[in-house]
């Protein structure tokens, strides 16, 4: 029997956790912690809510669990390129190992809400640094590959997650998933001590005092194309989410009359989406290229969440949602891959700890307004809404993505160069020269025509061609040691 195309594809892509033990360490240390971690906030949740019979105290564990992820990244992001990412993660996992272990021994909901947020600052740690230093540890034509995997797991964990945590919790108490999450975590831990200390980073990074860093982070943001194309797309994107997110459980219940079962069936859907998107994202971007499959996946969100928002009942608007949740991964690893290569090593950390937290902000703030929007119109009528943003923040994508080719190999090496022109932008060569700790070559300023330094397309154009001749030189050395390696074997 001959393996279908698809099969030898799906393979192959598996197949990087063999070429890149590294990553592949990453991977299962992602697999496992992300199954404790949700299956252990299910169980955070009953706990709480049968302490205190009170959806406040739920509330206070929600705003506890991700309000210091968003101190962190504004506030600490310069963090995740001074210091070793890997011991970050190390110190994130042995933390919330910590945690959870102290849960069981717990009878306060003020001591489970603290521990709560603890557990909060370590995520808030851990998930920017393993982005961050992820395109260090697999080749640059599988970085596309590695964060689809990456985000497929974490999706998996996602939606196996919760209703381990659920079935553990009826059973036994939430003293269990706690210790299995307590597991998990000490496992990633010494998975990602056998990652190398050099392995998460490619260039040392350049501190200039920490606020200062801090304001850079927001500088690179805002300043480079591709870091301000998500933070901006995105942005919208989540208004629309948000909205999905408090809406959906009124909508099921209410409009759709499908009770509990029901929201339990989108629930499942949203995360069956996710990982469909998230793992067919690499192939698709392979064909269609980044702009167009950025904007045909939000739009593929509008499309997928608007059906359902006008579906009569539940068994027509779970497909709807199975394909806006699949327009939903496609597009977050879209948003990896701008960041990646849209932002140098030496201050990937601090901009991906910026964007997250902006997210995690919008999100909050939209769920609140869709709970006040929810007291006057319908739910039916807000997810309505919610697909309307989307189809906005389509529009917006291929908008603000203008400068991409439409479909082109050559995307990374473009991402690349405006974020060395926009890296290069915020200290000036002269300050660079003056920094001893540097162990980086900074971004060599580019001569106009007229003997001034570039900017602009101009400066994009000579990096673009700088980046070429690199690799066209790295290509003849390698071709050059094969040659002289079949040399030698002949004699």
């Amino acid at each position: 029997m001959v393996a279908s195309p698809a099969a030898v594809e799906s393979t192959r892509r598996f197949g990087l956790l063999r070429r890149s033990p590294s990553f592949g360490l990453l991977f299962f240390a992602t697999a496992g912690s992300g199954i404790g971690t949700y299956l252990a906030a299910i169980a955070l949740t009953l706990d709480i809510y049968a302490r205190t019979d009170s959806g406040i105290w739920v509330a206070v564990l929600l705003i506890a669990d991700f309000l210091p992820i968003v101190l962190v990244g504004l506030l600490l992001g310069p963090l995740f390129d001074r210091l070793s990412r890997r011991r970050l993660m190390i110190a994130s996992d042995l933390t919330r190992v910590a945690v959870f272990a102290a849960l069981p021994f717990v009878d306060s909901p003020i001591a489970i809400v603290g521990l709560a947020a603890v557990a909060g600052v370590a995520t808030g740690f851990f998930r920017p640094a393993a982005y961050a230093g992820l395109p260090n540890l697999v080749p640059d034509d599988e970085l596309t590959n590695a964060n689809s995997l990456l985000q497929t797991v974490e999706n998996a964990a996602w939606m196996v997650g919760p209703v381990l945590g659920g079935v553990m919790v009826s059973v036994w108490s939430p003293s269990v998933p706690y210790a299995v999450n307590a597991v998990t975590f000490l496992v990633s831990a010494a998975l990602v001590a056998r990652i190398g200390e050099s392995q998460l980073r490619s260039q040392e990074s350049l501190t200039s005092g920490h606020w200062r860093d801090v304001a850079d982070g927001v500088r690179l943001v805002l300043s480079a194309l591709p870091l301000r194309t998500v933070l901006v797309v995105w942005s919208i994107v989540l208004v629309g989410s948000a909205a999905v997110n408090v809406a959906e459980v009124f909508f099921v219940q209410d409009n759709l009359g499908a009770g509990d079962i029901g929201f339990g069936l989108i629930i499942g859907a949203s995360g069956a989406g996710l990982v469909i998107g998230s793992f067919l994202a690499a192939p698709a971007l392979g064909k269609v290229g980044l702009r167009r499959h950025y904007a045909g996946s939000i739009a593929l969100m509008a499309i997928g969440w608007g059906g359902a928002a006008l579906s009569p009942s539940i068994w027509i608007a779970v497909p709807f949602v199975i394909g806006g949740s699949a327009g939903n991964g496609a597009a977050i690893i879209c948003n990896q891959i701008l960041v990646q290569r849209g932002a140098p090593d030496r201050f990937r950390g601090r901009a991906l700890a910026t964007i997250m937290s902006t997210n995690y902000v919008v999100i909050g703030l939209g769920m609140g307004a869709t709970g006040l929007v929810l007291s006057w119109y319908s739910a039916r009528w807000v997810m309505v809404a919610a697909a309307a943003v989307f189809g906005l923040g389509a529009v917006t994508a291929l908008v603000a993505t203008r400068w991409l080719p439409v479909a082109s190999t050559e995307d990374d090496h473009l991402l690349e160069a405006y974020g060395e022109a926009a890296a290069g932008e915020l200290i000036p060569r002269n300050a660079l020269a003056s920094t001893p700790q540097v162990a980086v070559d900074p971004l060599p300023s580019v001569p106009g025509r007229d003997g001034t330094a570039a900017s602009g397309l101009e400066r994009i154009a000579v990096l673009l061609e700088e980046i070429e001749q690199r690799r066209e030189k790295e290509l003849r050395g390698g071709v050059r040691r094969d040659v002289r390696s079949a040399g030698g074997s002949e004699r």
